[in-house]
């Protein structure tokens, strides 16, 4: 069910945003705006990597707690929070680093990442354990508190993978298995996946209703089930894979309004354009599928969207269309 605003809501809304794009002091935007970089590093025979390279993410250090976990600094009255998001991406971005350079510090954040991930899997009210972000968020319905999303339980098992496969503590394993069973079950019963038809499936950033289908993070959680299928070896696993693939193929070009990408289904009369960000995270993140899974044509949307972000009439067009779309929605 759709949560209405209250002009309370909303002003504190509007708040945030200003205060995280216009102020001068660190806020979430910036743990998040890290301009996205495919890692080669991550392809190859016996690659253990993850597939964006997180270098900036794995050193920050603008709000951090007494075991350095990233805190993100929401301002006004969501203040400083813990988001499992945020701590997956610094514990991969420190993996990378310490797959790189060897250097243990590197790898001992890395392990604090998924040894707090381990901690804080907990069942939600269906008894389904996920990662909860334990603070309001207004989005376009307001999320309470408790909220989980796709995109924290994919990431968290892209760490979670890897640090099973470093260390052999089957806790790691045992917590992957966990989180993935949110991945195979529909959002009304507590999990965070959509059916697409009878062949394929959605992955929800946000679960709210009716859906957005986020792009990236349906990409950025697709990504963590492949790495679960791997390192599992789970039926169950590939063949969420497959149902992802299938509805990422019939749904990309859902996302092209034919001189920008979408960042989400807003199912509004104007559509939710991407942020100028999230249209480079796009393009980054389909050259990246398009390897994992094979898919040329993925690679060829990507071109294409490389393409309009070229072209300043299209960059000022999109911008415009952003600007119009939160003040009328979210």
């Amino acid at each position: 069910m759709m949560v209405q605003r209250s002009v309370g809501a909303r002003l504190r809304y509007l708040q945030r945003v200003f205060a995280a794009y216009l102020g001068n002091q660190p806020s979430q935007l910036t743990f998040w705006h890290e301009p996205p970089q495919l890692n080669e590093n991550a392809f190859g025979t016996g690659a253990e990597e993850y597939y964006q390279q997180f270098f900036t993410k794995a050193d920050y250090k603008a709000c951090v707690d007494a075991d350095g976990i990233p805190l993100l600094d929401y301002r006004g009255h969501v203040g400083r929070q813990y988001n499992p998001i945020a701590i997956a991406q610094w514990g991969l971005g420190n993996w990378n680093l310490y797959k790189r350079t060897g250097m243990p510090g590197r790898r001992e954040r890395a392990r604090r990442a998924a040894d707090w991930l381990v901690k804080k899997l907990e069942p939600n009210a269906h008894g389904v354990p996920v990662w909860k972000h334990e603070f309001d968020w207004e989005y376009r319905d307001l999320l309470e508190a408790g909220w989980y999303s796709a995109l924290a339980q994919g990431q968290g098992l892209s760490l979670l993978c890897r640090m099973h496969r470093a260390t052999g503590e089957e806790r790691y394993l045992d917590a992957a298995h966990a989180a993935f069973r949110s991945l195979t079950i529909p959002a009304d019963e507590g999990g965070v996946s959509l059916p697409d038809g009878d062949d394929g499936v959605w992955l929800e950033e946000t679960v709210v209703d009716p859906p957005t289908h986020i792009l990236n993070g349906f990409l950025w959680a697709l990504w963590g089930v492949r790495d679960y299928a791997n390192a599992s070896g789970e039926p169950a696993a590939h063949a969420l894979l497959e149902r992802c693939t299938r509805t990422l193929g019939r749904h990309l070009d859902d996302y092209d309004c034919g001189f920008w990408s979408l960042y989400e289904q807003s199912g509004t009369k104007l559509p939710m354009l991407a942020s100028g960000f999230y249209h480079a995270l796009h393009i980054s993140q389909l050259h990246i599928t398009s390897r994992l899974l094979d898919m040329p044509e993925l690679a060829r949307t990507a071109e294409r969207w490389e393409g309009y972000a070229a072209r300043p009439s299209c960059a000022h067009r999109a911008l415009a269309y952003k600007a119009v779309f939160k003040v009328l929605y979210y």
